[in-house]
């Protein structure tokens, strides 16, 4: 059978738009000999459409949208992500399913087992769960029809004791479709292909597998959808972050249950990504890919930053430029007394290097008269972290002024190691629409920056080498307040990714004192990550939707 995989960026809401990319994804794949097209979960809502799903109007255009393609499913079967009510009278109003498209009808609905209810999942909330899952019987092979089951750890799920693909053998179909929803981090794109393989060999049967592309706001989704054969083998891939639709023609040799000889069962697809080591290349294009939804799908096209000289706005000025055009990203330096020369002269180079529009402001007179004016209430009280504030929040009020007068989005440039322990200044350097390093810990950052100057100079090579430093007071460096990067970053990853208790963390050889206080710098800086922009999720477990943690609570 030829099988078309529809790998799609969808539009959350936008039924028009989903509806004619569905459409369109059927006729190309009927003019190259599909006789099945399949499109990711969710499809016709993009996902994940969240509080929609209580609209009652949002359900009924669903079901409308859905009868209309399919009187376009006449030469070909479609199977298309969408909700579909439940009409049992019990449970949720809602199921999450599988469409059956044929005929010119819906012929058939499957509906999924497994809600993911954890990190950015909340499925639960909307969706009644099935007790099992459907097939179809077409053109002689018999289907079955599964929701991203079994694609996520069902250990994460447990009000289930069971996995619907279980039930394989009862049926006994030919082929497994799973249509997903999987977002993209650095670990779950192998985890992924390990899964599919597992399944795979534990039932004998092969799979088709199909994803979505594009970003919504946090989640960024890789596509990446595969074909395996019942021994676990990648026969077919489909690119990182990319549309395509494409014929896979599933023949005799995706059955055969033995391997080939030699083959290890997992083809060597990306042999730069390991388990739990982040790839940087992929990590560079789904930001770019971030970036670039963010902006079209809000209908915004151009952005601004403050650039300090530094690796961290650097990097950000370059992810920006390379998603929404060199043109379209303006950059601001900022400087104040305390700005050293190579900052500006760095922060300068950058902007001329990726020949994007600059400005210089000083800030000086700002903070004198904000001082000033402060004066009669800190009088005899000496310069503290208050005074170090001022700074950046002048900086924040220049730059949304630039925002607010000529429609530039600001860009937030701090990372997760600062997000992490507080250091940042609310309404200050954390403001922004988007936090495009948000999800990156600044030791990575350094390997983003060496990665876009791969092949030539973008970022200056001193903005890169040179010691960390907010250039609040005169010789400030990171280090004065943190522990060194390479360190602490260590310990975030364990704490934050690896949840592991300040107990654990010292028995793996962290010293007392440091995980103590590393600790209390994250669990007490809760309420400044609350009101910090949305975060880009390339991580297991970023801030934002994903990482729910009380703002008043103690644990130490």
């Amino acid at each position: 059978m030829k099988i078309a995989l529809a790998q799609y960026n969808f539009l959350i809401g936008d039924f028009e738009y989903n509806k004619r990319r569905i459409l369109e994804g059927i006729r190309i794949a009927t003019d190259r000999g599909a006789e099945l097209i399949v499109f990711p979960e969710l499809a016709l809502t993009g996902y994940p459409p969240r509080d929609f799903l209580e609209f009652t109007d949002f359900v009924d255009r669903c079901e409308t949208s859905m009868q209309q393609i399919a009187l376009n499913c006449r030469d070909i079967a479609a199977i298309v992500g969408s909700p579909s009510r439940n009409l049992t009278g019990k449970g949720k109003p809602l199921f999450n399913s599988a469409w059956f498209l044929n005929n010119g009808k819906v012929e058939f609905i499957a509906n999924k087992s497994l809600l993911p209810n954890y990190d950015v999942f909340d499925e639960y909330r909307y969706f009644e769960p099935a007790d099992g899952f459907g097939y179809v019987d077409y053109k002689g092979l018999r289907l079955a029809l599964t929701v991203c089951e079994d694609i996520w750890n069902t250990a994460e799920v447990p009000m289930y004791s069971f996995s619907p693909l279980d039930q394989v053998q009862n049926i006994q179909p030919d082929i497994i479709i799973n249509i997903s929803a999987s977002p993209f981090n650095y670990n779950q794109t192998v985890l992924r292909r390990e899964v599919l393989r597992t399944n795979a060999l534990k039932y004998g049967k092969p799979i088709v597998y199909v994803n979505h592309t594009g970003a919504q706001t946090e989640l960024i989704f890789d596509g990446n959808s595969m074909v395996c054969d019942a021994a676990g083998n990648i026969r077919d891939q489909l690119p990182y972050f990319t549309e395509e639709v494409r014929i896979v023609d599933i023949i005799d040799d995706y059955y055969k249950v033995q391997s080939h000889p030699g083959n290890t069962g997992v083809s060597a697809v990306n042999p730069s990504l390991d388990m739990g080591v982040p790839a940087i290349d992929l990590i560079h294009d789904a930001l770019v890919l971030g970036i670039r939804d963010y902006f079209s799908k809000m209908g915004f096209r151009k952005a601004v930053l403050g650039l300090s000289g530094g690796i961290d706005s650097a990097v950000t000025m370059a992810l920006a430029a390379e998603a929404l055009g060199a043109e379209n990203v303006k950059g601001i330096l900022l400087p104040s007394i305390h700005s050293s020369d190579h900052s500006i002269s760095d922060a300068r180079q950058l902007a001329e290097n990726l020949k994007s529009p600059y400005e210089i402001i000083p800030i000086n007179e700002g903070v004198t008269a904000m001082e000033q004016t402060m004066s009669p209430f800190f009088k005899d009280m000496s310069a503290d972290v208050t005074e170090e504030n001022i700074q950046a929040r002048i900086r924040a009020v220049i730059l949304m002024a630039f925002s607010n007068k000529f429609g530039y989005i600001l860009l937030n440039t701090s990372n997760k190691s600062e997000a992490a322990v507080g250091y940042g200044t609310l309404y200050g350097d954390m403001a922004g629409g988007l936090s495009v390093l948000g999800d990156v810990y600044k030791t990575d950052v350094y390997k983003l920056a060496w990665y876009i100057n791969r092949e030539k100079e973008i970022i200056p090579v001193n903005s890169i080498t040179k010691p960390p430093s907010a250039e609040l007071r005169p010789d400030q460096k990171d280090s004065d307040s943190l522990p060194e990067y390479s360190l602490l970053d260590q310990l975030l990853y364990s704490y934050i990714e690896m949840r592991r208790s300040p107990a654990e963390l010292i028995l793996m050889g962290f010293d007392v004192g440091l995980v103590n206080r590393v600790i209390s710098m994250v669990n007490r800086s809760e309420w400044k990550r609350y009101q910090s922009p949305p975060v880009l999720r390339i991580s297991p477990k970023a801030f934002g939707m994903g990482r729910r943690m009380p703002i008043v609570a103690k644990y130490l």
